[in-house]
């Protein structure tokens, strides 16, 4: 799917320099960070979640 991505100078400098030095296009640069966030932030929700689900009954308790 095609999409638009606008970025500041400052995001579109770091992500040259990104792709180049990886030796990628700037648009696959942009598709691994896209994927890298999502991973980290799925695998954040899943600690968050654990927690919760181990330690909510104490913290209840304390209210």
């Amino acid at each position: 799917m095609a999409m638009t991505l606008r970025l500041t100078e400052e995001e579109d400098r770091a992500l040259t320099a990104t792709a180049e030095r990886l030796g990628i296009s700037k648009q696959e640069a942009a598709r691994e960070a896209i994927r890298v966030f999502v991973d980290e932030r799925a695998h954040f929700e899943d600690v968050v979640q654990r927690a919760v689900d181990r330690f909510g009954p104490v913290l209840d308790r304390l209210k």
